[in-house]
């Protein structure tokens, strides 16, 4: 993964930590801190994730595709293989995504399919 200092890298052992103990946690975080790309990645290969992913909703078709595209850049991986994303219209999810950047729409129909999200480590809904 590409390093950039960013804000949010102080705090990303301490959460790390925290999840493998099992806790619950609420980030906070200004904008422009890497809440959205540089902590899912962190967590991306962390063992309370076991088989499972982390979803990411971003609100806007536009926002989903650019984060998804900038977590893979900064993960040296191609987009859909690692990181994907899925919004109306469009997806590049594959078995092997770990991390999914996904908007509200797709988020609900989800739901609805899987009310408790089986296959889901980690949430980021904003």
């Amino acid at each position: 993964m590409k390093k950039f200092n960013l804000p949010i890298d102080d705090c990303l052992q301490e959460l790390k930590d925290a999840l493998n103990a099992g806790n619950d946690i609420v980030l906070t975080a200004e904008p422009g801190a890497g809440k959205s790309t540089v902590v899912p990645l962190a967590l991306k290969d962390e063992p309370f994730l076991g088989k499972k992913k982390i979803l990411m909703l971003q609100p806007r078709r536009v926002a989903a595709v650019a984060v998804a595209r900038r977590m893979a850049d900064l993960d040296s991986s191609e987009p859909g293989s690692v990181i994907g994303h899925s919004v109306r219209f469009s997806s590049n999810v594959t078995k092997n995504t770990v991390v999914e950047v996904l908007t509200e729409g797709i988020l609900t129909s989800r739901i609805q399919k899987d009310p408790f999200l089986e296959d889901v480590g980690l949430a980021n809904f904003l």
